[in-house]
């Protein structure tokens, strides 16, 4: 098994409104990216069991929300290995927009 992906964003929100953000996050993201389909979304307190399939590959992780940096952790079936990269920036981007102040 290939390591995991993981991305960390750092935020000045607190980890309610960080938490509060993300609740919604997912999903949406989800609209905004045809070939991503979320199949599972568990919130166990400041934390979020997820698992999403695309192009036909099933990937699983978590979300772990802090007071100061969400933690993101994926595991990526062989096949989307190859997009690792890409998705690294992708959920970076999608998330400073999603955890900027505004």
């Amino acid at each position: 098994m290939s390591a995991p992906l993981v991305v960390s964003i750092p935020h000045q929100l607190g980890r309610d409104e960080a938490r509060r953000r993300l609740q919604a996050g997912l999903t949406r993201a989800a609209v905004n990216i045809p070939v991503l389909k979320v199949d599972e979304e568990i919130w166990q307190g400041d934390k979020m069991l997820f698992r999403v399939r695309a192009i036909g590959q099933v990937a699983s992780g978590q979300i772990d929300v802090a007071d100061d940096h969400v933690r993101l952790e994926v595991r990526l079936p062989w096949l989307l290995q190859k997009f690792a990269d890409m998705a690294k920036l992708a959920i970076r981007d999608r998330g400073h927009l999603l955890l900027d102040k505004k």
